[in-house]
């Protein structure tokens, strides 16, 4: 779908709800009128085809009219997510940022001229063809991060289909390919985008219950979350008819005690990488982990047990490093799967296997096992290096009372005992009061998160 078409879907929605927040409801009118405010301000400043353009990725109806704005002028757009405020300068370099605009509407805004970009080939490429252009960042897990750069015309294709229209909540954030992919399947099929101010389980249930959310797409590590604080059972959840999951492995304890605290609401794996845009995917039953990923402009392969992709939607490359395509275009997700005919199971990346002795170790397998224990708020597992064997199995648990750490370590090997070969039951253990998820809310492995810096603010 090219912007053209694009637009007049959003015209052919008139007065539907496009928006709504604790603050106020947009219509598609007021959102196409808000759009065309920025795209006059964005004229006046100098700002058109090709030039890259970064600002404030927190979901709302300011940020939205902007995005559409700057896709209507063919600019390259870069949504920075006030969660990595840490980050905004190597953030705005390594995206060759020429603009940066911030404030809370059109008539407020603040544009700076960050100076002209020193050139790249994938820039000066893609500004000979005429579309917009999105630059998202990877992770930085493993290392720094990667500057990741797509025509926003390929990622549009996806919506030309209609489908059904749904009241979705905005958990995913627009620095984000999942948050992208939420607010224009919304847009694009006539659906109304819930925003939250916060990502904490009692905002994100009131929004649910408040504004009659169908569809919430999110993590399981959130999940893990709500089901603990049980904010659900307080909240109305009659209007929730699908639950959407991915960004991590789903513990199968996690998914199972879903099945059970929601009884009428349909679970869904997700799959999608910010290199390659967001697949297609059907879960093979309800409660099931195996899940069947691809759709049109899609191809999947597994060679030697990882997860291979090819799509029409795929980046044209990293602004920072080598590409990461083969000469056919096939795309090494990193992510290690089982395989069943035409299904597949996720067992992780391979950049945070634990190798005991030559014995592979996942992650998420023994998060999964360890969530079952009583007074287990959160845990996390990695490899640390050891002399003998290589590495061990370290995990750092979150509890929701205070226990020893001698106590809890005998509970867990009783517990792991039977459910988990002896290489994979933990050797050490750490109690630790930090967060261990970020922003996004994903698990991370590698370091605790400062209990200051919870999942963020959003406008609304």
């Amino acid at each position: 779908m090219n912007r053209d078409r694009m637009l007049e879907r959003l015209r052919s929605w008139g007065d539907r709800e496009a928006l709504v927040g604790d603050r106020r409801s947009v219509r598609y009118t007021d959102l196409l009128t808000e759009m065309d405010r920025w795209i006059d301000i964005l004229e006046a400043a100098g700002i058109g085809p090709g030039r890259v353009v970064a600002f404030d990725g927190d979901f709302s109806d300011r940020t939205v009219t902007l995005l559409l704005a700057l896709l209507m002028r063919n600019s390259i757009v870069v949504p920075l997510s006030s969660a990595a405020e840490g980050q905004r300068a190597e953030s705005l370099q390594m995206a060759q940022a020429e603009f940066l605009i911030t404030g809370h509407d059109a008539d407020g805004a603040i544009i700076t001229p960050l100076g002209d970009r020193p050139g790249h080939p994938l820039l000066d490429a893609l500004d000979q063809t005429g579309h917009p252009g999105l630059i998202l960042f990877s992770s930085g897990s493993t290392g720094r991060s990667k500057a990741i750069l797509h025509d926003f015309d390929r990622l549009l294709g996806k919506f030309e289909v209609p489908r059904p229209s749904h009241r979705i909540l905005s958990f995913l954030l627009l620095d984000h390919i999942g948050g992208l992919n939420t607010l224009f399947a919304g847009l694009s099929h006539g659906g109304t985008l819930i925003t939250v101010r916060d990502r904490r389980p009692e905002s994100i249930c009131r929004a649910i219950a408040q504004h009659h959310a169908e569809v919430l797409p999110t993590s399981p590590t959130f999940l893990n979350l709500l089901l603990l604080t049980e904010e659900y059972r307080r909240h109305d959840f009659s209007s929730l008819r699908l639950i959407t999951y991915g960004t991590e492995p789903m513990p199968a304890s996690t998914l199972a005690r879903l099945q059970r605290a929601f009884p009428g609401v349909r679970l869904q794996q997700t799959y999608g990488l910010s290199e390659l845009g967001i697949l297609r995917s059907k879960s093979r039953e309800d409660g099931s982990l195996w899940v069947k990923v691809g759709g049109e402009g899609y191809e999947t392969k597994v060679v030697e047990g990882i997860l291979w992709i090819r799509a029409r939607t795929a980046m044209l490359g990293y602004l920072n490093a080598d590409g990461a395509l083969d000469a056919n275009g096939w795309f090494n997700t990193q992510d290690a799967v089982e395989q069943d005919g035409e299904w597949i199971r996720i067992l992780g990346r391979t950049t945070d296997l634990i190798n005991v002795g030559g014995q592979k170790v996942y992650p998420a397998e023994v998060e999964g096992t360890l969530l079952e224990i009583d007074n287990v708020l959160d845990a996390t597992v990695h490899g640390e290096p050891n002399p003998i064997i290589g590495q061990c199995v370290v995990a750092r648990i979150n509890l929701r009372e205070p226990e020893t750490a001698a106590d809890f370590k005998a509970r867990m090997r009783r517990h792991c005992r039977g459910r988990l070969a002896p290489y994979m039951i933990p050797v050490k253990v750490e109690l630790t009061d930090d967060i261990q998820y970020n922003a996004r809310g994903k698990r991370m492995r590698s370091r605790a998160v400062s209990p200051s810096h919870p999942i963020p603010d959003s406008t609304s």
